[in-house]
């Protein structure tokens, strides 16, 4: 799952802004799920037209077929891939059809018992292609508890690809923001597997120091095992506790809170315990996040955004040494 640069942006200048992020995560999930929407009313409609003999047996054929992506069947069942794992230990091909469809069929039993009474009429009409198609009660809550299942999953997706989409261009921006000079944070050097999932800051020993963005609440605890556990020499936080604070401390682990006022400014200390060299930053914020998102960011959706592919970009318009250049009223 990938999130769009703009999005990136707009999370890294609220991060450094001390605002709340959530906003921007919760926007990309509203988009994603109304354009799932569509696309799966397009499916129902075209695979209900394909059914002349209209059952119950229609989705089913169609949208439960062993030809999908097991991702699908298993979301068109009304589970998720997680569910199916947790239940059943794997989530190889065949134990995701049989699971699926194990779980449609109590839901339609179920479903169909609700509604047996009468007490309550659902109607759902798709126009597709200038025909519509009608969808009676039962059909339309399999429809909705689908859509609603969807949407979960990519909450949840959302929410842990977040964090680790916004690590490297955030630890970039902040390097550039106070001048860190290239060599200091160039990660071409390193492994491809290191490379991938984590940032690392190099001294003149060419000692490297992990780094790690954790965007949670204040006060979980996962905020701070995670960091202490990965043997990491920096972790920056959306929120920490008093007790976060000082379990850190304890472990020689320094710390940037950025909901804290200017809390992206204790990345100086960081840089200055580890003896990287840098320049205070005490210019405006926001118009220096506009002349470095053009170097590390694009608006296109990203795969990931790696330090070592944003530094090989537009040398010919910057100082070898920094990643990019303020004017002087910076």
């Amino acid at each position: 799952m990938t999130i769009t640069g703009i999005v990136i942006k707009n999370i890294i200048r609220k991060l450094l802004s001390g605002q709340d992020y959530r906003a921007e995560i919760v926007a990309l999930i509203n988009a994603a799920v109304l354009q799932y929407v569509i696309d799966f009313f397009k499916r129902v409609a075209s695979a209900k037209l394909e059914n002349q003999s209209v059952t119950i047996d229609w989705y089913k054929k169609e949208l439960l077929n062993s030809d999908l992506p097991k991702e699908e069947i298993a979301i068109h069942s009304g589970l998720n891939m997680k569910t199916i794992e947790n239940m059943y230990n794997s989530v190889k091909r065949e134990i995701v059809l049989a699971a699926s469809i194990e779980h449609y069929e109590a839901l339609y039993n179920a479903i169909e018992s609700l509604t047996a009474e009468g007490d309550i009429d659902i109607l759902l009409t798709i126009k597709f292609r200038g025909v519509s198609v009608e969808l009676d009660v039962n059909e339309s809550l399999i429809v909705i508890n689908t859509i609603a299942v969807k949407r979960a999953a990519l909450r949840g997706g959302l929410w842990s690809t977040a964090g680790k989409q916004v690590e490297k261009p955030l630890m970039t921006t902040l390097c550039a923001l106070f001048r860190v000079p290239r060599k200091y944070f160039d990660q071409s050097g390193l492994p491809t597997s290191n490379r991938e999932v984590d940032f690392y800051l190099l001294d003149d020993r060419d000692t490297r120091h992990r780094c790690e963005v954790k965007l949670m609440g204040k006060g979980n605890p996962e905020s701070v095992d995670a960091p202490i556990a990965r043997a990491n020499r920096i972790f920056v936080a959306d929120k920490l506790s008093e007790s976060n604070k000082e379990e850190l401390d304890s472990q020689d682990i320094l710390w940037v809170e950025l909901r804290d006022e200017q809390g992206y400014k204790r990345f100086e200390q960081a840089l200055r315990a580890l003896s990287i060299p840098y320049t205070p930053f005490a210019g405006d914020l926001q118009k220096a996040l506009d002349i470095i998102f053009p170097v590390i960011l694009t608006d296109d959706v990203q795969q990931s955004v790696t330090p070592d592919a944003v530094l090989q970009e537009k040398d010919d318009l910057y100082s070898p040494e920094l990643l990019v250049e303020f004017d002087n009223g910076f």
